[in-house]
């Protein structure tokens, strides 16, 4: 607390000789920058209610931002040649990292970023508290006498370079006070602070010896309406607090209300979405606007969370060694980027077509060349130029080690390749300020030329985005009549109506959090807030004490349970009478749209029939849909709705039975007959097969070349020669008589009903008798049920049998499956394959023509228009069929959907 030796000031007082302007000679400072705005509002309010129409604007600002005036005005002057060079916060982050790696005990530290954060705050606190003498006891701990070192190399860094840091600038200007040249205010007010470090104690005798007059001031306590309130929950306490600053909005438009969150940064989400669904509803529909809104964080968020930023920093990551696609995915559909909104349709669809081809993580030349093998630049010309350009220039420009504004020239030359921001779209007023902070954090990475030598790109991107995410920030908007802030900023602020949440007894007082690279004892003994225990508590009793004087309606609100645990007040309330709160209940949004609907029912399972020059995809595939629901195989191939694939890692089940398909293709086109395959010897056949398996990664390899390279590769053609020979092996010996293969990978036009459709035939066998099996390879094969019944499970088989193989006596499944190869099948005769039980209870005529029924129906229904949501067995069929959200099954079978009050409602 401020000592008693400096006079106090009111509030009235203060104000009458603010408004004298610069005749007065008045400065006033607060602790940080949201009570000077605060104070400065008030001090405008009140010249506007004495009937001024203009006046002089007070001088009022941080301590931090008057210590750095000071040092500006002093470089002007003639002592500001001898001066040192004041070192922006990034350059004292990369000066600390410096000698934190190049220390012995930085040699055993995995987080040196975070080491070199917590380093800086030692050595402000250390200076703010005159605890650096500490540092010379005999008694310190491993992590004290590794800072003690790392001090002494900064300070000698700083002295040989002339550098200054915001830790020393106040004593640096304190020295310069006692010379004439230095300007100083007539007055100089502090106003707020409940706590004054030793360093800032001296500065202020310092301004006192010089001839400065020194008060203090602060807000006067009200007389308020006090009320301790229990919530169910974090959720509810968040909710209630939303309905609370609307109620009282309303009654008074005019009112100032506080919003203090002690966890702000955890639970800004929660507050942002909880205060626009009940103060801003309209604001959550879509194409709303961005509109003000009635309510204001005062905590910004990482820069790095902002789509504009997003957009730039997924540029510089192409442009590095690898990207995961995902994060590429992102760029490509960036509006950021050049003809960002006239390609945007082309730009989907080139994602569509990439997602089939790429690999997890992609580097931009494999990017180019995945987009040229799937000639999908006509869908986006302007964007696969540009990629080309940031290509040639990535192999110009951005291999050699650099010096930090080089690479700041080079990063905003490759920005400028691919058009961000894009010119041809209008940038709103928050993208423009964020653009402009952007800009701002990459001028103060050029900076770093300072204190660091030449880096890598992939350094000089890691620094840059590191600096982008550490600088919170969110636009400039309109003044709000709520004000939602973090304990600190809450601090001398005058409200009509104040909540404070969140004040369980784990949360509020804090638990002390001492520097662990400063001994414990000095900053127990200098009282550091959040040090000790004792210190903690009288810190956070006089912040409880400010919000009880602070409004004319308190209320101070914990959560009474997290999940299963229960939790109590904190004990600086147990001293307060607990009530309850009568709130109006605001309805959402959503519930309001739902409430005004007319619902009118119409059961329309009919799409309009299939034109008879319709082209169809999916091949045979239309009529399994169409068997397993009507209105899936209307969605995928009438609607064509089929979810984004998604690229994976190695390969997935259909890639590997792709291969099987094309190694045993190979191997029975080489083969041919059964007595070939019964004279082949051993060491032939292994390498007929190496071959095959050769031949089939190459091929998919074209599609997957990251996947399939290196020691991956072999692996993968070893197992396919292993299931290979396994099969071929079990065919040796279960089947006795010879066959001959009479088709591999065969296309064929299939007509069924009023359909055409197109597809291929794994393998058909031709018997000595001249009669035929169709034979389709699966991992797993389904039982033979699965080709019976009004609506088959697998009709694939059945269709190419009635369609193209008429006359032939059997079907079958050839289950490829390590240590499990065998046939299911149904056939005109048990004699024809290995399997126990392979004729059709039907006979196999009767059968052949019951499938060319069901199936033709199964088309003609397709064709019709038959769209009925019918899923064959639900939820089984459902689980993994990409047209819910259309069908809205789960509305229809009852289980409705959750209703997530997190989640944000129109």
């Amino acid at each position: 607390m401020p000592g008693a030796d400096i006079a106090a000031l009111s509030k009235a007082q203060l104000f009458v000789r603010l408004a004298e302007g610069l005749a007065g000679g008045v400065t006033v400072l607060t602790p940080n920058q949201r009570l000077a705005q605060a104070l400065a509002r008030e001090f405008d309010a009140a010249q506007a209610t004495q009937g001024r129409s203009a006046w002089e604007s007070a001088d009022i600002l941080p301590y931090a931002a008057f210590v750095g005036r000071c040092y500006e005005d002093a470089l002007y002057l003639e002592i500001g040649s001898g001066l040192p060079i004041l070192l922006t916060p990034a350059q004292q982050h990369a000066l600390w990292e410096d000698i934190i790696r190049r220390s012995d005990a930085g040699g055993a530290l995995l987080a040196i970023p975070e080491t070199a954060a917590l380093a800086a705050d030692a050595w402000n606190t250390a200076h703010a508290w005159r605890l650096l003498a500490s540092l010379r006891s005999g008694e310190l701990n491993e992590d004290a006498v590794a800072f003690r070192d790392w001090c002494a190399a900064y300070s000698l860094r700083c002295e040989r370079e002339r550098h200054t840091d915001t830790a020393l600038l106040p004593d640096l200007i304190a020295a310069q006070l006692s010379g004439a040249a230095l300007s100083k205010p007539k007055w100089l007010v502090l106003y707020g602070f409940d706590i004054m470090t030793p360093q800032q104690r001296a500065l202020f005798d310092a301004l006192r010896a010089a001839g400065t007059e020194v008060f203090v001031s602060a807000q006067e306590r009200r007389e308020a309406s006090v009320l301790r309130l229990a919530c169910v929950d974090a959720r509810d306490e968040i909710n209630r607090a939303a309905a609370w600053a609307r109620a009282r909005l309303e009654a008074d438009p005019q009112a100032s209300i506080g919003i203090v969150v002690p966890d702000l940064a955890q639970q800004r989400q929660a507050l942002v979405r909880a205060f626009r669904r009940v103060m801003a509803p309209a604001s959550m529909l879509p194409g709303a606007g961005a509109g003000a809104l009635p309510f204001n964080v005062s905590l910004g968020v990482a820069l790095t969370s902002y789509p504009l930023v997003q957009a730039a920093c997924l540029i510089l990551e192409l442009a590095g060694r690898e990207i995961e696609f995902g994060r590429a995915s992102l760029l490509l559909r960036s509006p950021f980027i050049a003809a960002g909104e006239t390609e945007a349709a082309g730009r989907a669809r080139l994602d569509l077509e990439l997602r089939r081809r790429a690999e997890p993580s992609i580097t931009l030349d494999r990017l180019l060349a995945t987009i040229e093998a799937a000639d999908a630049g006509a869908h986006a010309p302007e964007l696969a130029q540009r990629l080309r350009k940031l290509a040639q220039f990535r192999k110009s420009d951005l291999f050699a080690a650099r010096a930090p504004a080089a690479w700041a020239k080079a990063i905003t030359e490759a920005l400028k390749l691919m058009g961000f921001p894009d010119k041809g779209r209008s940038l709103d007023s928050a993208e423009y300020q964020t653009l402009k902070k952007w800009h701002e954090v990459v001028a103060g990475f050029a900076l770093l030329d300072r204190v660091h030598a030449k880096m890598g790109y992939g350094e000089a991107l890691l620094r840059l985005k590191r600096l982008a995410a550490q600088t919170l920030f969110q636009p400039e908007a309109p003044q709000a009549p709520v004000q939602i802030l973090g304990v600190l900023e809450s601090a001398g602020i005058a409200f009509d109506h104040l909540w404070v949440m969140g004040l369980t007894d784990d949360a509020w007082p804090i638990h002390p959090r001492p520097n662990p690279f400063l001994p414990l004892e000095a900053q127990r003994q200098a009282q550091v807030p959040e040090a000790s225990i004792e210190a903690t508590l009288a810190l956070d009793r006089a912040i409880t004490r400010g919000w009880l004087g602070a409004a004319r309606e308190v209320v101070l609100s914990y959560a009474a349970a997290d999940g299963e645990r229960k939790l109590l007040p904190s004990p600086l309330l147990r001293d307060l009478a607990q009530g309850e709160l009568a709130l109006p209940a605001y309805a959402r949004h959503r519930d309001l749209i739902h409430a005004a609907a007319k619902v009118e029912v119409v059961e329309d399972a009919m799409a309009p029939p299939l034109a008879a020059s319709a082209a169809l995809t999916g091949g045979t595939a239309v009529i399994t849909d169409q068997s397993t629901c009507p209105f899936r195989a209307f969605a995928l191939h009438r609607l064509e709705a089929k979810s984004p694939e998604a690229p994976h890692a190695g390969l997935d089940a259909m890639e590997r039975g792709i291969l099987v398909h094309r190694v045993l293709a190979s191997a029975w086109g080489q083969l041919k007959t059964k007595t070939n395959l019964d004279a082949i010897g051993a060491a032939e056949l292994e390498a007929l097969l190496a071959r095959a398996a050769e031949e089939a990664v190459t091929r998919v390899k074209r599609d997957r070349p990251a996947t399939l390279a290196g020691r991956f590769a072999e692996v993968e053609k070893a197992r396919l020669v292993r299931l290979a020979r396994a099969w071929l092996e079990m065919e040796r010996e279960a089947r006795g008589d010879d066959f001959s293969v009479a088709a591999v990978e065969d296309k064929r036009n299939i007509v069924i009903g009023p359909l055409t459709l197109r597809g291929k035939l794994d393998r058909v066998d031709e018997l000595e008798d001249g009669r035929r099996l169709v034979i389709d390879y699966k991992s797993t094969a389904a039982p033979a049920s699965a080709w019976l019944g009004e609506r088959p499970d697998e009709p694939q088989l059945p269709l190419y049998l009635v369609t193209t193989e008429p006359d032939a006596v059997a079907i079958a499944f050839a289950q490829v499956k390590a240590g499990d190869m065998k046939f299911a099948a149904l056939a005109a005769d048990e004699t024809l394959l290995p399997v126990r039980k392979s004729l059709p209870d039907l006979g196999w005529d009767a059968q052949r023509a019951e499938w060319r029924r069901v199936l033709a129906q199964l088309a003609t229904r397709f064709a019709a228009g038959e769209a009925a949501v019918q899923p064959k067995n639900p939820p089984t069929t459902c689980r993994n069929c990409d047209v819910q959200p259309l069908c809205r099954i789960h509305e229809r079978l009852g289980a409705g959907v959750a209703d997530q009050e997190g989640e944000d409602e129109g």
